[in-house]
């Protein structure tokens, strides 16, 4: 019996999704969990499996339309079976506007501006390091002369035929009427270049970034709370467990912070949840930790599930593939749905501090900069040790300052106590 394909709904605010390329061609077969066809969302390119096996019967949608959730797209069902169409919002078409084309160095011909061309000023024959052709000079005396900057132009030439020698050079230093003149170095004319302005339609990606950022900020009450932690320990351990795991399974600073958030939000189920709409806090089961990622033209944040419950070693493998799915715009569903608290880590750019917008409808989110080798004063002595700041940002609707600041004692622990990480 033929089966009908829905767009998917992926994430709470997602309402409809660009049909970007079908997969599948009507008339071939395919098995439950092929990848049917490739839809764009606001968040990422997204692979939408089959429900069911069978022959790919008709493609409801064109590839490039843009498609309510839930509306059909296409029918799977037995090889010859007559379908009816079903019935289905019509899709928009999404609307190709030229692309204005990127300016063209005036100078190009293919501009059709007229450009008034300097020619170069010829210079005067010289000779040393900078016209040797122009004199006859032999090689010690050209070194002398560049060496002292003598112009060899205005040295005469006692040598077979006219040639300047090293006694020649020698005799014009003495002088002191070989002196090479000085001379202005001629300024280039300013070379032209486009001011026009440039308009660029923002993706759907970016759309909804300023949208959802947008909305965090002026209806969300942010404050934030600041601490440093001593890395020493984690950097101590992070390089020793490093030397027996293979290149592509390293742990990274980012692994260490993400065990510790999870393990910490055990004690701050606060911190862990949202604020609902009809005035409650709704405190997750699970410990979900999202982490930012940059991918082209903007940010997608990855969910990695029940962080708290899982070793070092397998957040980093899971985390990595997830990372990877994400650059690659190849995402699963699962991979950016059910995230609880979310971590944004620019420590790989050497950013020491930064604040990070909360992500809705999630009650805090940790800004992470560099571990620093700096200079650290103990028991009144300075020596050298690794330091790390980060910063919370925490809706006020759910948590208060004094708990924010615990959270962040709390978290020291794990960081400068690392082998609490594996108990």
């Amino acid at each position: 019996m033929a089966e009908t394909i829905n767009m998917p709904k992926l994430g709470f605010d997602m309402a409809e999704g660009t049909l970007i390329r079908w997969v599948k061609q009507v008339g071939e077969n395919i098995n439950k969990g092929d990848v049917l066809a490739e839809i764009e969302t606001d968040k990422a390119t997204v692979e939408v499996e089959s429900p069911a096996s069978g022959v790919v019967l008709q493609h409801i949608v064109d590839q490039g339309s843009i498609v309510p959730v839930n509306a059909p797209i296409a029918v799977v069902g037995n090889a010859g079976e007559k379908v009816d169409a079903p019935t289905s919002a019509t899709p928009q078409k999404t609307e190709e506007k030229p692309i204005p084309p990127k300016p063209e160095p005036v100078a190009d011909a293919r501009q059709g501006a007229p450009v008034a061309q300097t020619k170069p000023t010829p210079e005067p024959a010289q000779s040393g390091a900078e016209g040797d052709g122009h004199v006859k000079a032999s090689p010690l005396a050209k070194k002398i002369a560049r060496d002292n900057k003598v112009d060899l132009s205005r040295v005469e030439g006692t040598g077979p035929g006219g040639r300047v020698v090293r006694k020649d050079v020698e005799a014009a230093l003495s002088s002191g009427a070989a002196a090479k003149p000085s001379i202005s170095t001629p300024i280039p004319p300013p070379v032209p270049v486009s001011h026009e302005d440039e308009t660029i339609q923002l993706t759907k990606l970016r759309q909804a970034i300023a949208r959802r950022m947008t909305e965090s900020k002026t209806t969300v009450p942010h404050f934030y709370v600041t601490h440093e932690y001593k890395m020493d320990a984690v950097m101590a351990m992070r390089k020793r467990a490093n030397e027996y795991l293979p290149d592509n399974e390293k742990l990274s600073v980012n692994d260490f912070v993400l065990k510790a958030v999870a393990l910490t939000l055990r004690q701050f189920p606060n911190l862990n949840g949202s604020f609902a709409s009809n005035n409650q806090v709704v405190r997750h089961g699970a410990v979900n930790v999202g982490v930012a990622v940059a991918v082209e033209n903007g940010l997608l944040t990855v969910a990695h599930k029940d962080t708290d419950q899982k070793p070092l070693r397998q957040i980093s493998n899971e985390v990595k593939t997830m990372v990877s799915r994400a650059r690659e715009g190849k995402v699963k569903p699962e991979d950016i749905e059910g995230s609880t608290f979310s971590v944004s880590n620019l420590g790989m750019y050497d950013v020491e501090h930064f604040i990070a917008i909360l992500n809705p409808p999630e009650a805090a989110i940790l800004a992470v900069g560099s571990a620093r080798e700096v200079p650290v004063v103990e028991n009144g002595e300075i020596k050298p040790g690794w330091r790390m700041k980060a910063t919370v940002s925490v809706d006020h609707r759910v948590s208060d300052g004094a708990e924010a600041a615990q959270f962040m004692q709390a978290l020291a622990k794990y960081l400068e106590e690392p082998l609490r990480l594996l108990v």
